[in-house]
């Protein structure tokens, strides 16, 4: 049986396809047919829309179907609205390096290595390829002096930089960065030692801390060593590519490890509060955190001390209040052990209401 349609419920589902594509949106559209120039494809709306051969791959040398499958979905890009026939121009390219690029990142994010193909000799070393994406590895990284590299050799590399907005890889052979990488350790290893104070580059950032290159090597500056005071996350106070000075803690020569600390190169606040502070004090200190089992609270820049459960909720039921991070409150010292960096806090009797 043949299901008729109104004019109106024609309108209707017409209106389910009429799709409001713009120029710089991504989409997904199906190869329907090829043209001399190009690709036809189905992106769903009124009318097709067409991929010229210029915008399916970086190699000019790649055929159109070769590269786009008829009857195949993959995204595009829109880079022109409708032409006077009713037809979106797209690219295929863009959308392909965009992806690559992305995949370059978590490589050089996760220090791995990728195999990449010789596309041509050029003075001071060789342009790569990498699915697309241009690659440059200079002479001095590129292997030993008697061997020689061809076009169409595939190399293990280590990326040593990236730059998408300047379309920027620059790559070393594999061998070559793990003997140059093992010499440079061996360089720093020899010349650091604890206490001393050096300077560094931000590299990578992650929950527990972040790795600062040191002299060539990267360095862990855990999360407790990044600041006196509470830090919820390391992108608090660090960002990649910032340089900093640090203390070198520790080395460990057999696992080749070395952490950092940069809250050890300023003044260590707990040294001023030994000499403030005592028990009994009253202090107004402002909640930094709160734990099932209390409070946080900062009763001196870089110094908190805690506020236990019991007292909080004490608090909490005669100000009928609840206290968030923040928060003002006073406090009342009622153990402070300067040696261990611990200060116990109690309520004094006339206690102040939140601000």
């Amino acid at each position: 049986m043949v299901e008729q349609y109104s004019d109106c419920d024609f309108e209707t589902l017409l209106a389910k396809y009429d799709y409001n594509f713009k120029r710089g949106d991504i989409v997904k559209g199906i190869v329907c047919a090829y043209e001399a120039d190009g690709a036809i494809v189905d992106i769903g709306s009124k009318s097709t829309a067409f991929v010229p051969a210029y915008e399916v791959s970086s190699d000019r040398k790649a055929k159109v179907e070769d590269v786009l499958e008829l009857n195949t979905e993959y995204e595009f890009l829109i880079t022109q609205e409708c032409d006077e026939n009713g037809k979106f121009t797209l690219s295929y390219k863009k959308v392909h390096l965009a992806h690559t690029w992305a995949e370059l990142e978590k490589v050089k994010e996760a220090d791995e290595t990728i195999a990449v193909v010789v596309s041509q000799m050029v003075k001071g070393g060789v342009v790569v390829d990498v699915s697309g994406v241009q690659g440059f590895i200079p002479q001095g990284q590129l292997c030993a002096r008697e061997t020689i590299c061809n076009p169409g050799d595939k190399i293990e590399v280590k990326i040593l930089s990236l730059d998408k907005s300047q379309n920027n890889l620059i790559l070393s052979n594999k061998k070559v960065f793990e003997t140059n990488m093992a010499e440079t350790r061996k360089n720093v290893f020899a010349q650091v030692e604890v206490g001393q104070v050096v300077k560094g580059e931000v590299v990578r950032i992650t929950d527990f801390g972040a790795f600062v290159n040191v002299g060539g090597v990267d360095c862990l500056l855990p999360l407790s060593q990044i600041s006196w005071k509470w830090v919820e996350h390391p992108t608090d106070l660090l960002k990649v590519g910032q340089e900093i000075n640090v203390e070198i803690i520790d080395i460990d020569h057999t696992k080749q490890r070395i952490s950092l600390s940069l809250k050890n190169t300023e003044p260590d606040p707990w040294l001023k509060a030994e000499e403030e502070l005592k028990e009994g004090d009253i202090k107004e200190g402002i909640i930094t955190r709160i734990k099932p089992f209390g409070a946080f609270v900062e009763v001196m820049p870089g110094v908190e001390a805690l506020l236990p459960q019991t007292a909080l909720a004490e608090y909490q039921n005669k100000n009928n209040c609840i206290l968030n991070a923040g928060d003002k409150i006073n406090t009342q010292i009622v153990k402070f052990n300067p040696k261990d960096k611990r200060i116990s806090l109690g309520l004094p009797s006339n206690e102040a209401a939140v601000e």
